[in-house]
């Protein structure tokens, strides 16, 4: 196990309280971009249905192409911001089914209430993040896409037969958090919108909270602690390693970030 050290208890409280909250705020900011991207979208989409009508009276295909060009839901998402949205909604749709199949697995239902807890919980989160991702892209004029990121879920398919104990589950949803993570963040500079961007700029620090609590247990796992794992967190019995293990890095890497269209509708 790894060796008790002093921990400054203060912080770890606050980081505690500060979990939740993190995530209402950023399905807040979520709401707010969904709902300026819509009201954007949609006067965009009339404009482009009055524009075809009067270059099919006039017969005009120039008048048609610069209609589409400045009026159509393109000027608002590209064909490219569409299919980020898809793909991002592609690894929400999987990272759902994993934790639910989580969820039934004996050792987690009938094991650790926190972990049992904390799948369910971040389950409803996965589910919202895919709904926006989809709203999204339907505003766009594009297809909600309902089927998991094909690319993950061969590995999913290939894992899922082969978990054993919490730390395996653990594992694989460390490897789901951090695609999509990596993902999001990417997405930030890849958009073309302001709303976009905050869009994809809300969800992304959620999923790397995510896996910042995963790498946590996973150490406390390791570390034959299991028993530390709990809500609400006790700091005096936590290792010092606790409170740095789940931030392996000082910045947001992005090289496992899934392109654009892996998960975009066919």
């Amino acid at each position: 196990m790894m060796a008790s050290e002093h921990i400054d208890t203060r912080l770890l409280e606050e980081l505690a309280e500060q979990s939740e909250d993190l995530n209402s705020d950023a399905l807040r900011v979520t709401r707010t971009a969904l709902t300026d991207f819509e009201q954007g979208a949609e006067p965009a989409r009339r404009w482009w249905q009055r524009g075809t009508a009067l270059a099919g009276l006039a017969g005009a295909v120039g008048l048609a192409g610069l209609t589409r060009a400045a009026a159509s839901p393109s000027a608002t998402a590209s064909g490219g911001d569409i299919r980020a949205l898809q793909t991002a909604a592609s690894i929400e749709n999987l990272a759902v089914a994993v934790y639910r199949a989580a969820a039934g697995l004996p050792f987690i239902k009938d094991g650790n209430r926190t972990v049992a807890a904390f799948i369910a919980r971040t389950t409803e989160q996965h589910q919202a993040h895919a709904k926006a991702f989809n709203t999204a892209a339907t505003a766009a004029g594009g297809k909600a896409q309902n089927d998991p990121d094909p690319k993950y879920k061969a590995v999913v398919d290939q894992a899922l037969p082969t978990l054993r104990t919490p730390a395996d589950v653990v594992k694989l949803a460390i490897t789901l958090e951090d695609v999509a993570a990596q993902t999001y963040t990417r997405n930030v500079g890849q958009v073309g919108s302001a709303d976009l961007r905050r869009l994809f700029a809300s969800v992304a620090p959620v999923e790397a909270q995510h896996r910042a609590v995963l790498l946590a247990v996973q150490a406390l796992l390791a570390g034959d602690a299991a028993d530390l794992v709990t809500i609400p967190v006790d700091p005096a019995k936590l290792p010092a390693a606790a409170g740095s293990v789940g931030f392996p890095d000082a910045f947001q890497t992005t090289e496992n970030a899934s392109p654009i269209a892996e998960g975009a509708v066919k």
